[in-house]
């Protein structure tokens, strides 16, 4: 059986051109086949070492490789030189939504309509990319308009639960789970639901779920890091480091997935070197500035503005091809952004070369109490989960004393910080006989 498998897959590997059917043969064939993610790399090394010219067929057929290895900056390298048609923009807006860079996807998208893509299937990917761009109630009105259309289908209730869940209107596990009910295996309601369930600290219901987006294809690296982390928070390392090397055997690129395993190594043990941590602070503060705080021409602020550039941080994870390939970029706003990196010690496509340096968290200390004392202990001393660690230090909370400081509002408005994590910090300060900011009442 399995050689049977492996023909099939050498055949559609060695077609000229793929498809979006190849596509979907592909992952078939594949996630039956041992070691799946390792063999397609090989297979991909293979494509890439016989093009000679990355255009046309082959550059579409090496972008939808790329794609499957969620490499998705280098696939639309490839797919912006590939024969433009319905395959390459669905492809390069699937590319795009998984960058989150919504906006672009939602172009792509509709130049694959232009195109000759379904109508039924774009407007699927367009009303989603509405809500996870911030626009609830848009793609809620673009959800009713389409209710004839899709009205019966699980995609239907999965938009009306993201529409809910991105609104804060209304229960949209009660949405996702209709869309199970018509389509068990929907990928969009399965890991929306469990993502659902992570938040509300129901971390059992959320790994069940978690496993089954990763039971069937296309697995994609969200579901596995999501597991991995509820799996470390668990204390389950070795679950954990088997969902992140998953990744990794797919893309030894992932940043976050290296950046985690190296958490779950370590298990909860923290080497704290100052001088390094003092250093990074100051590189993540510069990072931070916004490009509006420079002088730059009205053209390259609006091109940065449209590709949601907002700080130094964005644009060193930016390379030249990619300013240079937006619309009305050209040479002399790139000069500009140039001469503005430099005078922070910084280039573009920096935070790529350098991938290691700029993955480091920034954990520097905070300066001690006059006294010492209890409130000046670092947060790392406190043994607390990975996920809580995380949030903290989201919300520069670096001592016992910040923490305290915090209320149980501020706290839970971080996002993936819920009961779970705040029952953890209220028995933490516990411990050290401390206790959260009580929020003061509207009539003091």
């Amino acid at each position: 059986m399995e050689q049977v498998e492996q023909q099939t897959l050498e055949t559609i590997v060695q077609k000229e051109a793929w498809t979006v059917d190849d596509h979907s043969a592909l992952l078939k064939q594949l996630f039956r086949t041992h070691d799946a993610p390792r063999k397609f790399r090989k297979i991909l090394a293979g494509m890439e070492a016989g093009c000679t010219d990355l255009r046309g067929s082959s550059a579409l057929k090496i972008g939808i490789a790329r794609y499957m290895l969620c490499r998705f900056d280098e696939a639309l390298e490839a797919l912006n030189n590939a024969t433009d048609n319905k395959h390459r923009r669905f492809f390069q807006g699937l590319c795009y939504k998984h960058l989150r860079r919504y906006d672009f996807a939602t172009e792509e998208f509709e130049r694959a309509r232009d195109r000759g893509w379904e109508d039924t299937e774009v407007e699927v990917h367009l009303i989603e990319m509405k809500a996870l761009s911030g626009k609830p109630d848009e793609a809620a009105k673009a959800l009713a308009k389409a209710k004839g259309k899709i009205g019966k289908t699980a995609d239907f209730h999965y938009l009306q639960g993201l529409v809910r869940e991105l609104s804060g209107d209304g229960n949209p596990a009660e949405a996702y789970e209709q869309a199970r009910s018509i389509d068990e295996a929907h990928l969009g309601a399965t890991f929306r639901l469990a993502y659902y369930y992570d938040l509300h600290g129901e971390e059992d219901q959320a790994v069940e779920l978690y496993r089954q987006c990763i039971s069937r294809p296309p697995v994609h690296a969200n579901a596995l890091l999501n597991l991995a982390i509820l799996y470390e928070d668990a204390g389950k390392y070795d679950k954990a480091i088997a969902c992140l090397r998953r990744i990794l055997t797919s893309n030894p690129r992932h940043a976050r997935a290296r950046l985690f395993l190296k958490d779950a190594d370590a298990a909860q043990t923290m080497y704290y070197d100052e001088d390094q941590a003092r250093r990074i602070a100051h590189r993540n503060a510069v990072l931070d500035i916004p490009v509006t705080d420079f002088e730059l021409s009205v053209r390259a602020r609006n091109c940065l503005k449209k590709m949601n550039i907002r700080t130094l941080g964005d644009l060193v994870r930016t390379t030249e091809s990619e300013l240079l390939g937006y619309k009305n970029f050209g040479e002399t706003s790139l000069r500009e952004i140039k001469e503005m990196l430099t005078s922070k010690a910084l280039h573009l496509g920096q935070a790529l070369e350098q991938e290691d340096e700029f993955l480091t968290p920034a954990l520097a200390p905070s300066p001690q109490d006059e006294q010492g004392g209890i409130l000046s202990t670092p947060i790392g001393q406190l043994g607390v989960s990975v996920r809580v660690r995380r949030a903290l230090e989201t919300l520069d909370i670096q001592t016992l004393g910040d923490l305290a400081a915090k209320t149980e509002a501020e706290l839970m408005a971080c996002k993936n910080f819920g009961q779970t994590s705040l029952n953890e910090v209220r028995q933490r300060l516990g411990e050290h006989g401390l206790q959260l900011r009580e929020a003061k009442s509207l009539s003091q």
